[in-house]
């Protein structure tokens, strides 16, 4: 009997057929319901699988309980907050991501988040569609101070960006003793409260957990620099939308450039949407086509060695 996978990422094998090939050469049957996905469906469907290719919805535990035949669970992508990976551990289901294949691609955007919240980018291509002659002061990038949240694989690729504007870079990352000689004189390492008060622009680059939920709150919003930027590229519940929305309507933080939100998709009635001063991007950050074919080959490569019983990639469980 062929082993089966399910395929619940919107994106894998949108580049070519070679994610696929891998699949089909290692004896899988392919279901792929990325573009049509329904929470209920997955869930109703998963049970019947031998492994499955994940995009960012959740996968309930009790759910995982239900499916006796799965055996591996490979995420399109790097985190892994959507899913249980101790319930995962229990049942005895191997859980991979794909670290590293996207790096670039979200630093790439996001820059060009920072670049837009800082010159009114969006809103001035808004003023033109409406055939609203209207100008827009911003602000600028080149030599002010990054803050950085996490200094893991894509805080160092907008760290190597933001040397190339001349800005002043720090980083807080209570893992991360010590700057890589790459980034030595280029890069400082700082306490949180610090980096919070010096920078003009905070970037995100941490994973969500239970730790770093809300870690940006009211608190820390408020002990920023006046006219000070927070780009979010990484997880959307790790900054307080509440808190954020008051913020950007007093003025105190000037504006807010966001991939992530905490629930997504993003409702048309979300508070944030109301604000002239807030760019959210539906969790793009990947869909470069480079990151995403790389992406879909490891997902594929470790769900064959998984039907060949050869070792995986990147293993978290």
């Amino acid at each position: 009997m062929k082993r089966k996978i399910l395929i619940t990422s919107r994106s894998f094998g949108k580049i070519d057929d070679t994610p696929c090939g891998i699949l089909q050469e290692a004896g899988y049957e392919i279901t792929n319901i990325g573009s049509s996905f329904d929470q209920a469906a997955f869930e109703r469907m998963v049970p019947d699988y031998d492994a499955l290719i994940i995009g960012a919805h959740e996968f309930p535990q009790e759910t995982m309980e239900r499916c006796k035949k799965l055996k591996i669970i490979c995420k399109h992508g790097v985190g892994l907050d959507n899913i249980h990976l101790e319930k995962a551990r229990e049942l005895g289901i191997a859980v991979c991501n794909a670290p590293g294949t996207n790096s670039n691609a979200v630093a790439d955007l996001t820059f060009g988040l920072m670049l837009s919240a800082a010159r009114n980018i969006q809103r001035s291509s808004l003023n033109v569609l409406k055939n609203v002659s209207q100008s827009v002061i911003g602000v600028d990038v080149c030599c002010k101070t990054l803050g950085l949240l996490g200094f893991g694989a894509v805080a160092k690729c907008v760290a190597r960006r933001a040397k190339g504007f001349s800005m002043k870079v720090l980083a807080y990352d209570p893992y991360v003793k010590e700057v890589p000689r790459e980034f030595a004189g280029d890069v400082t390492l700082s306490g949180l409260d610090e980096l919070l008060r010096s920078c003009d622009y905070l970037s995100i680059h941490i994973p969500l957990t239970e730790e770093t939920h809300y870690m940006i709150g009211a608190a820390q919003l408020a002990s920023m620099k006046a006219g000070s930027i927070l780009v979010n590229t990484a997880r959307g519940g790790i900054v307080d939308e509440k808190a954020l929305y008051d913020a950007l309507v007093s003025g105190h933080i000037a504006a807010a450039a966001m991939d992530v939100v905490e629930h997504e998709p993003v409702t048309a009635d979300h508070p944030l949407l109301r604000l002239d001063n807030v760019i959210i991007t539906p969790h793009v950050g990947m869909y470069s086509r480079e990151a995403i074919n790389a992406v879909g080959l490891i997902c594929a490569q470790n769900a064959a060695a998984y039907a060949l019983g050869k070792p995986l990639q990147h293993q978290v469980v």
